[in-house]
């Protein structure tokens, strides 16, 4: 089931949602010092492409916390407010409820991705 629901996913939303983890991640990497908030967003962007089975578990100490402010401030708001607008649009029949659970899911990551991991 996860594998039709991921499918439909990347049709109507997923592929939207990971681009745009991308492009932050690349931004991210054209400086030396962003390096690691660019690998960060690789990372999740392969989970903003294919959601349904996977699970984020937050966890972290005060490094965490620390990058975490840094990225609301020079990242994170957009894309937690796109996923968020996404889910909410989802959300309006019965069929994509899923979607929008998905979609908030990742707006939580898009606000605090460090010290989460991905299963």
């Amino acid at each position: 089931m996860s594998c039709l629901g991921n499918i439909i996913w990347f049709i109507f939303g997923g592929l939207i949602m990971g681009i745009s983890w991308v492009v932050t991640g690349v931004l991210w990497c054209v400086t030396i010092v962003g390096i690691p908030v660019g690998m960060q967003c690789f990372k999740f962007a392969s989970l903003a492409f294919s959601p349904f089975g996977k699970e984020v578990r937050y966890g972290g100490g005060a490094i965490s916390f620390l990058l975490n402010i840094l990225w609301l401030i020079f990242g994170g708001i957009p894309l937690a407010l796109e996923a968020a607008v996404i889910g909410l649009l989802f959300c309006v029949t019965i069929i994509g409820i899923p979607f929008g659970m998905q979609c908030f899911k990742i707006s939580k990551l898009a606000l605090m991705p460090f010290g989460a991991l991905v299963y």
